[in-house]
Formats: C-alpha cells, sequence, structure tokens
C-alpha cells in the first residue's frame, strides 16, 4: 500500500480541539508539535503549556496515559515558525473567526514545505474562501478536515476539497486518517457545517422545535431520543451540555449567517431558540460550567425550566422518565414502529414521529447538496452523532415508498417543519423502484442518479469487514463475517472458520462474547485443527466486546445442583484451555477491541501474541463479583513478575509483582490500550491498531508472520514466587487499607486471598512452582468464594442489575 508518509504533524492552536487532537496523535506515535500565540506574561510557551497540562486532567482522558504529554513538542508562532518546514501535514485548529485563519495563514505560508498538506478544522466555515488566502503555491494541498469532539473516541473525520485541491491530496490524507489515526472518513461538500453538523443541528433544532409544540421536558425528551431511539445515550439535551452550549450557538449562527430561504427551505427554523439565549446569558453553558440544560446538585439532577420563577427560568427536580408504552413502541420492527408512533394519540409518540419525519424530510431534501451519496450521510451521522442507523437506513428499513408517502402527507398537510415537497427521487426512478437507497452496488448519488460504491483506495484492503451501512454489500466475498470464508464448525457458541485456508478465525457468538464451556471447547478445537492443518488461530469476534468474562449465569446450574465440584472442574478445564493456547505449537493470536474482562483478560494474556485497538478495556475484574481470577489470571501476574525480575539485579521478587496484584485486587482496567500495556496485560511486543476495522487484517498477517519465521511456543519452565514473606508485606498494606476505611471486609478478605495465590502460598520466597501450582491455589480460592454469603450477594446483584455489589 502507498503510504502518504508523515514524518511530524503541526496542530496549529492549543485549543480545545487542537490540543485534543495533538494528543491523539501522541496516542498513535505520530510526532506532534503543537502552535498557538506567544504568552503576554511568562515563557513564551504558556499558553500551549497550559493547554498540555490541561490535558491530563481532561475526562474523558485524550491521552492513552497522562505521561504521554510529555511528547507533544510545544511552540508559539513567534519564536518557532521554522519549525514548520519539518512537518508533512499542519492541521489548523483556531478558533472559527475567518479573518484570524486568514491571518494566520499569510504569517505560515513562508515556513510550508513544499510536499505539505495544510488542512483547516474548522466546522464549518467555507473551506474555498479559507483557501483564497493562501498562496498559489499551497492551494493544491490545501483541504478541511473535520475532527469531532472529543476526537480521540469519535470515529467520524470529514474531509472537504477545494475547487484547488489535488485529488491525490485528499487520497493521501484520506489513508493517514483512517490508518494511522484510526478514523472513519466520509467526504462532504463545501457547505455550511458539512454533512453530520448540518444534519445533526438543524436535527437538534427541529427537536428543540417540536418539544416547544408538544410542551415536554427536557429530561423526558432526552429519554425518548437516547438508547430508545437508537441514538447516544445523552439524548438531545445532555448531548448539546456536554458539547457546549456556545459551541453549539456558534454552529446555529453559521448555519444563520451562511443560509437564506433560497439555500434552505428549513430556514425559517434555525433562529436561535429563546431558551438557549437564556441558558447562554446566565453564563450556563453545559457540562464545562456545571450547568446548562441541567444542573447537577450533589446526587440530584436538576432539569431547566424555562416557565419556572415567573417565566425567567429556573432549575427544577429532574429524572422524569418517558411512558412506558413508547419504550414498548420503539422495539417494534421499524415499518410497524413508525406507523404507531405516526397514529399515537399521545403527546410523546405525537413528538417521536414528528422528529423523525422531519429527519427524513431534511436529510432528502438536502442530500445532493451536503454530500456524495446517502452512505455518506448515514456514515456521518452514525460517526459524529452516535446513531445506530442513519436516517436513510431507518427509512429504507420501514418501507421506503410507505414511509415517503406518510412524509409527503404531513408536508401537504402543513404538519412538516417546511413547506418543500420530498425530492422527485424519492418518488421516481431507480430509488423508488429498488427500495431505497443503499442497495449492493452502492449507495445513491443524486448528483449523477447513479448506485455508487465505497471508494477505492488501497487503505481500504486492510478492512476486511467496514462497518457499512445496511442494505450494502459488506466485506470480503461481499458477506457479513457471521457466514463469510469456509466454516470449520460451528454451534450457538463459537464460530470456526477462515478466510484463506491458511488462519482459523475463532468468533466468539454467546452474550458479551462470555466464556462458556462451549467455547473452551471451540478454541480446544481450534487449536487441534490449526496444528494438523493451519498456520495459526486469530481470536476474533466482528463486533464489541472482545469477551465481558466467563459465563458465570451459565456456572450457576452446576453450583446448585452439583455444588463447588462442578466449579471446581469446570475451571480446572477452563485452565487446561489457557494453557493450551499458550503452548500451542502454532501462533495464537487474540485481535482485542473493546472489553476484555476478567477470563476475557486471561484468554488474551494466554495467546501467543495480542493485536489490541486503541479503545481496548483490558482487566481482570472477578473482586467486582466477589471472586478472585479462576482462569490463569492469577498465575499469570505471578510469572511475569518472575520473568521481569529475571532481567534486575536484585532478588526481591515484590515490587514485580505489586502491580499486577493491586489491578487483581482493586479490578483495575486499562482504560486504552497504551494504559493496558503500562498495566502488564499487554506486552511492548504486542501491536496496538489505530483503526478496529484493521485490527482482523493485522491479527491475520501477525499470525502468518510469526507462522513463516519458525514460531515456537515459549517452554513450560518453573519459576519462582515472593512466597509467605511477600505474602506478609502484602497483607500489612491490606490491613491499613481495611483499618482506614479503603476497603470493605470481603474485600479485604478477597485481597488477602489474591495475596496468597500470587505469592505462591506457604512457601518461602524464592521457590521454583509451576503454572498447574498456582492455578490449583486459584481454583481453591475461586471455589472457596463462590460458597461466602457476601460474594452470593454480589454475584446476584451483578446478574440482577449489571452493576457491582459493595458489602
Amino acid at each position: 500500500m502507498s503510504r502518504f508518509n508523515v514524518s511530524k504533524v503541526a496542530v496549529l492552536g492549543a485549543g480545545v480541539m487542537g490540543a485534543q487532537i495533538a494528543a491523539h496523535l501522541v496516542n498513535l506515535k505520530v510526532p506532534v508539535v503543537l502552535f498557538d500565540l506567544p504568552a503576554k506574561e511568562g515563557p513564551k510557551n504558556g499558553i500551549v503549556s497550559k493547554a498540555v497540562e490541561g490535558l491530563k486532567k481532561l475526562k474523558p482522558a485524550p491521552l492513552g496515559v497522562p505521561e504521554d504529554a510529555a511528547l507533544i513538542e510545544q511552540a508559539n508562532y513567534e519564536e518557532h515558525l521554522d519549525i514548520l518546514r519539518g512537518c508533512d501535514l499542519i492541521i489548523e485548529a483556531i478558533a472559527e473567526r475567518m479573518d484570524w485563519k486568514l491571518d494566520l495563514y499569510k504569517k505560515i505560508a513562508p515556513f510550508v514545505s513544499a510536499d505539505a498538506i495544510v488542512a483547516s478544522n474548522t466546522s464549518g466555515l467555507s473551506i474555498t474562501k479559507l483557501s483564497e488566502g493562501l498562496p498559489d503555491s499551497i492551494k493544491p494541498r490545501f483541504c478541511g478536515i473535520h475532527f469531532f469532539n472529543p476526537p480521540r473516541y469519535m470515529y467520524l473525520v470529514e474531509l472537504i476539497n477545494t475547487p484547488t485541491t489535488q485529488p491525490v491530496v485528499l487520497d493521501q490524507l484520506e489513508a493517514f486518517v483512517t490508518s494511522v489515526i484510526g478514523k472513519g472518513v466520509v467526504r462532504a461538500k463545501d457547505t455550511p457545517n458539512f454533512i453530520a453538523n448540518r444534519i445533526g443541528i438543524a436535527g437538534m433544532l427541529g427537536v428543540m422545535k417540536q418539544v416547544e409544540n408538544f410542551g415536554l421536558s427536557y429530561d423526558v425528551v432526552d429519554d425518548l431520543t437516547g438508547k430508545k431511539l437508537g441514538r447516544a445515550s445523552s439524548g438531545t439535551f445532555r448531548t448539546a451540555d456536554v458539547v457546549g452550549l456556545d459551541v453549539m450557538f456558534h454552529v446555529i449562527k453559521t448555519l444563520q449567517d451562511n443560509l437564506d430561504e433560497k439555500s434552505d427551505p428549513f430556514y425559517g427554523n434555525f433562529g436561535t431558540p429563546t431558551v438557549l439565549k437564556q441558558l447562554m446569558d446566565a453564563g450556563a453553558l453545559g457540562q464545562k460550567a456545571k450547568a446548562g440544560f441541567f444542573k447537577k446538585v450533589g446526587r440530584d439532577i436538576l432539569r431547566f425550566d424555562a416557565k419556572a420563577a415567573e417565566g425567567k427560568g429556573d432549575y427544577v427536580p429532574g429524572g422524569q422518565k418517558a411512558d412506558e408504552v413508547y419504550g414498548r413502541m420503539l422495539k417494534k420492527p421499524a415499518g410497524e414502529r413508525l406507523k404507531l408512533l405516526r397514529n399515537a394519540e399521545g403527546a410523546q409518540g405525537q413528538f417521536l414521529w414528528a422528529i423523525l419525519r422531519d429527519s427524513f424530510h431534511y436529510a432528502a431534501i438536502h442530500l445532493e447538496s451536503v454530500a456524495e451519496t446517502a452512505r455518506d450521510l448515514d456514515l456521518a451521522m452514525r460517526w459524529g452523532f452516535g446513531m445506530q442507523q442513519g436516517p436513510f437506513e431507518l427509512w429504507q428499513e420501514a418501507g421506503w415508498l410507505e414511509v415517503a408517502k406518510m412524509v409527503q402527507e404531513d408536508i401537504d398537510a402543513g404538519k412538516a417543519l417546511c413547506k418543500a415537497p420530498l425530492p422527485e427521487w424519492v418518488f421516481k426512478g431507480a430509488v423508488a423502484d429498488q427500495g431505497g437507497v443503499h442497495q449492493a452496488e452502492g449507495s445513491w448519488n443524486p448528483a449523477t442518479k447513479k448506485f455508487e460504491g465505497k471508494r477505492q483506495l488501497p487503505v481500504y484492503a486492510r478492512q476486511h469487514f467496514p462497518e457499512t451501512v445496511s442494505g450494502h454489500a459488506q466485506g470480503v466475498g461481499h458477506a457479513n463475517f457471521a457466514v463469510a470464508g469456509k466454516t470449520l464448525h460451528e454451534n450457538d457458541d463459537i464460530r470456526l472458520w477462515t478466510l484463506d485456508d491458511e488462519v482459523i478465525i475463532a468468533s466468539l457468538k454467546t452474550k458479551m462474547h462470555a466464556i462458556s464451556m462451549g467455547v473452551a471447547e471451540g478454541l480446544n478445537m481450534a487449536v487441534d485443527m490449526a496444528e494438523r492443518d493451519y498456520q495459526g488461530v486469530v481470536i476474533w469476534s466482528g463486533d464489541e466486546p472482545f469477551s465481558a468474562g466467563a459465563d458465570l449465569q451459565g456456572m450457576l446450574p452446576a453450583f446448585m445442583m452439583s455444588g463447588v465440584s462442578a466449579v471446581n472442574e469446570a475451571e480446572h478445564e477452563l485452565q487446561k484451555t489457557m494453557l493450551k493456547l499458550r503452548y500451542a505449537k502454532v501462533p495464537v493470536v487474540s485481535a482485542i477491541r473493546g472489553l476484555a474482562l476478567g477470563g476475557g483478560c486471561e484468554m488474551a494474556v494466554y495467546s501467543s501474541k495480542r493485536v489490541a485497538a486503541m479503545e481496548s478495556y483490558i482487566g481482570l475484574v472477578e473482586v467486582g463479583v466477589g471472586l478472585v481470577p479462576g482462569a490463569g489470571g492469577l498465575a499469570y501476574i505471578a510469572r511475569r513478575a518472575a520473568e521481569n525480575s529475571a532481567f534486575s539485579t536484585g532478588k526481591d521478587l515484590l515490587p514485580f509483582l505489586t502491580e499486577g496484584f493491586t489491578c487483581a485486587a482493586t479490578a483495575k482496567v486499562g482504560t486504552s490500550a497504551i494504559e493496558s500495556r503500562k498495566l502488564g496485560f499487554l506486552l511492548w511486543s504486542d501491536t496496538i491498531v489505530a483503526n478496529k476495522d484493521e485490527l482482523l487484517y493485522v491479527a491475520i498477517a501477525e499470525t502468518k508472520a510469526m507462522f513463516a519465521t519458525g514460531y515456537r511456543a515459549p517452554s513450560k519452565r518453573l519459576f519462582p514466587v515472593a512466597g509467605r514473606s511477600g505474602k506478609a508485606t502484602i497483607m500489612g498494606q491490606l490491613v491499613n487499607m481495611r483499618d482506614g476505611g479503603f476497603a470493605s471486609g470481603h474485600d479485604f478478605y478477597i485481597a488477602s486471598l489474591i495475596a496468597n495465590v500470587v505469592c505462591g502460598g506457604d512457601v518461602d520466597a524464592g521457590t521454583l512452582v509451576s503454572e498447574e501450582y498456582l492455578m490449583k491455589l486459584e481454583r481453591d480460592a475461586f471455589c472457596g468464594l463462590l460458597t461466602h454469603p457476601k460474594t452470593q450477594e454480589r454475584i446476584m446483584g451483578m446478574l440482577s442489575t449489571g452493576k457491582p455489589v459493595r458489602n
């Protein structure tokens, strides 16, 4: 694959977005220099220094680990412009002022290298107008690059060209952003607010309008427009608070300043909502000001009521939920769901139909002006606004022509937000004939009047099963991963299959990819088959999580019927499976994405190698249900401590054991692949992958490379443990924690059992033990805890509520 080689990136502007973009680049080992104005007082880099320091405290964390903030080079425009000569990509991310941006471009132009790409992270200003302030030599290498906040976590990046942008520049940047930065790229047309913010903010304004029409409170609306509707769990108004009401105000103003009734028939709805003005005037800018549409007071969440305090507005108790009947309606199949909502008599149902109708209407009217295809619009809304389906996907699933007729009837009856009819292509031609905008060959482009496939760039060959829209061909051989390739074995728990007759892929099918006995049997079978006929095994499932742990619920019937002995036997089988993965004659690679907890973590650490997506959260969390890791996790901690201490001149094992013990005893989970490596759940030899859709490709490539270079399993050997003296030291610390009120009595008891296992039990320091010996100690502790009343309380609490019980 031809790659745009980036030796260094410059980010201009150390505000909220600029600093976080720099942080994400550092996460992915891209050298970056962060610029801002020289400080008027103190060190010239004071503004940047403050921003970099702030990254360590920001939530959600923009950095994989806080200490990586030191990797961001700091600079200012007065002293360091020469640094730009060594940058291959320059991302401008200063405030949304056209005059300020153009002035900065004049300042940096003499220092931009001949091959560097310059891109603006504007959220809505015209990229073409910005390019007019650049020298002719830079214009062909200038474009828009719009990250979404927070940039580490939001998958969407919009790329926007100008009439003078060279096509190869956008291709190079798309490849870099996709593979190196790990984002989903959508190319947007140069219209105000591009795709996601144009459709999304218009949608939020429409919601606010309909809230007034139907007289609903903000907490009820958020309950209706969150997960129940297949959108971000924060709903509408909580999302606005998180984004910042000042940011929302600015994006609305961009629409107001750059559109009119002629360019957007919905323009009459773009007035700044009165309630938004009220909150802005009061300084209630959302989460960052600790007050917006919602305000937290102690443990209580209050909501703003514009009519309270004699019309002046005030906060009143929140937490009201939507009527349950609408939650049930929203679980119905799409076609039935929309009909029920349209015919609903209650205000909440009518409100839901109104906002969905308005979203279909707006997307259809503006598709041709904002995006190349319907796929781009739907993916932009999924990736930028957290929707499970884009508006066209839902419309098509519900029945294209039937929904179109319902929408048009409401337009004709004056119920819609504007009178503009749906475009002709909705009712006539290929879309109407084939039942929607998404077909196997591609998605509808109203400009070319064709269904067009995804842009074919070499970088996408690295994505075997990319995320795409419903109705599309998916991945290798135009098949969903669940049925792709050649099946070698399949049951309700696991599928063993291959894409190339060289590597076996083991895909878990259980809920949350829990490790049941069926999964364990399947993994054993995969290793046996691979040792006979294949180059290795990749453990990968096409959706998150990697695995939430052992199937605790599946174990309970055996425990109830046959007691601890049945669980002991099951745990022993799981431990033997983990050892089989570790000592397989062919490489076993775990491809991790999302949660890898408890047994999922153990499955990963016992693999030959791990390939982890950046957003991988790995840890041993059994203490949360009153248990200890029981499938080899504690034996792994002890073994790794021994291996690491072997490279030290000292003889004391305890310093190398402390981190692992603490992780297991406190259920500490790595909040990124980077932190998981720091905690010891990933090794430095493991691979971190930026883009989740490249995970399988990289894991297969790693497996084949290991096989081709003569992979041999590690030798089984005995290793030293910390023994009773190490345990005594740990116990002293645990007593202090318990007596200081930092740990409950049961937490103290569980932690003491963990200390006993990782230190090797009642033996002298330095005693050589085997993995099997430690696993026996693990099983004894695990099974003993199962009979403890407080552990049983924790297990039942977790199974019934999904939340840990602290007792």
